[in-house]
């Protein structure tokens, strides 16, 4: 059985502060975008996994698609051993939440093909116990986020009349360090409220705490975003912690943007 996992956008991100169990508590929106990865399971003498497209550096036991299957066959020991092939498009470590997507679309793959019968809760559970992102993934609909990032309601944000250009520079962002980097004296925001003006508004009141740190350790992420708001872009933003930036674009709104040949982008 094959599925295809989709990442998403940060539309806004306030760090709200360190919490007790060494999470920090956020504020953001989650948008689902239609650029996707396939993973595939089938019933195996043993539990693998293999993978295709961009490379997945790490340890095999360690990547998360095995994580979910292992954590749903701990409950249920009569679920088969599968092979997992992971083909990987989504930029790693991109704040594209790529990895949580196929981590969660494992749930889902799982629970369909062996009728495990999970509730939307039960698969929000397991998936929390994987990453703060993963849960997000269940549901799969604009949310506002909060807490870790796993507190989530629906919330109406429709771009649809718009294209999304997406531009990763293939730098590394260490997520510990970004959020290390967080000054966390900033005031209380609303993002349900902010989100609900128009687009033409985001730029001056929609931000991402962390492009502060991010732009200033590496200044050419920082230039993707301002070359996205010179060439159009109604709003452009970086991507969780990064190193993704996007821009958001009427569709009316035609020409060709040209960043280095080694950069990825995606128009979405």
């Amino acid at each position: 059985m094959v599925s295809f996992p989709n990442c998403k956008i940060n539309i806004g991100l306030r760090v709200a502060g360190k919490r007790p169990d060494g999470f920090h508590n956020i504020e953001s929106v989650f948008y689902p975008i239609n650029f996707r990865d396939s993973v595939e399971i089938i019933e195996n003498d043993s539990i693998k996994f293999s993978h295709s497209g961009l490379p997945i550096p790490g340890n095999t036991e360690d990547n998360l698609c095995i994580k979910a299957y292992r954590l749903l066959k701990k409950d249920y020991p009569t679920l088969p051993d599968v092979k997992i092939h992971l083909h990987k498009s989504i930029p790693i470590g991109a704040g594209l939440g790529g990895g949580s997507a196929n981590a969660s679309y494992i749930l889902l793959l799982a629970n369909n093909k062996f009728e495990l019968h999970l509730s939307t809760g039960q698969l929000l559970s397991y998936a929390l116990q994987l990453g703060s992102d993963c849960p997000f993934f269940i549901i799969n609909k604009p949310c506002y986020a909060t807490g870790r990032g796993e507190m989530l309601e629906p919330w109406p944000v429709d771009l649809s009349a718009y294209n999304i250009l997406l531009v990763n520079p293939g730098i590394h962002i260490d997520t510990a360090w970004a959020f290390s980097q967080m000054n966390l004296s900033g005031s209380p925001t609303d993002l349900r409220h902010l989100i609900s003006m128009p687009i033409e508004s985001w730029q001056d009141n929609i931000k991402n705490d962390f492009e502060m740190p991010v732009f200033e350790a590496h200044p050419e992420i920082a230039i993707i975003k301002r070359k996205l708001m010179e060439t159009g872009a109604s709003y452009a933003s970086l991507s969780g912690s990064g190193s993704t930036v996007y821009g958001i674009f009427k569709k009316e709104v035609s020409h060709i943007i040209k960043f280095q040949d080694d950069y990825f982008c995606k128009w979405v």
